[in-house]
């Protein structure tokens, strides 16, 4: 079972939270959460809060167990961009481009998806191959 949570129109660049999201990508839920507490990024208050309500989703409305929560996907969209103008020297004007982004976190149970290390990299392995091989007979 797979549960969501979105963030919209986040006032922060995509660049600058597609750097917290690579961290936690494949993680447990409650160690991602650790990592994010502790990071002085301002990245992490914004996917924090999207976490937490992935978290919540997940205990309320398909009432899984927190504990067993691995984070299968945390991708960062891009949202529309505010388009603003600075003032320069002489008349003339330069661009501002105030970016926004969307937070996407997916989680399922650990038993649907390996956590981490060479377990998750066969895991990915098999299913290309699978992939793969029906892509032939077909």
């Amino acid at each position: 079972m797979e549960v969501r949570s979105l963030y919209r129109y986040a006032r922060m660049s995509p660049f600058k939270l597609r750097q917290l999201t690579r961290e936690i990508q494949g993680l447990p839920a409650a160690e991602a959460l650790d990592i994010i507490k502790f990071s002085p990024l301002k990245a992490s208050r914004l996917v924090g809060q999207t976490l937490s309500s992935a978290i919540a989703n997940a205990e309320n409305n398909h009432n899984l167990d927190v504990a067993k929560l691995v984070i299968k996907e945390a991708t960062i969209g891009e949202g529309p961009t505010l388009k603003r103008i600075m003032t320069r020297a002489r008349g003339s004007a330069a661009p501002i481009r105030k970016r926004t982004s969307h937070i996407r976190i997916t989680l399922v149970e650990s038993n649907e998806m390996p956590v981490r290390g060479k377990e998750r990299q066969e895991a990915r392995r098999a299913a290309w191959k699978a992939k793969q091989s029906a892509k032939k007979s077909a």
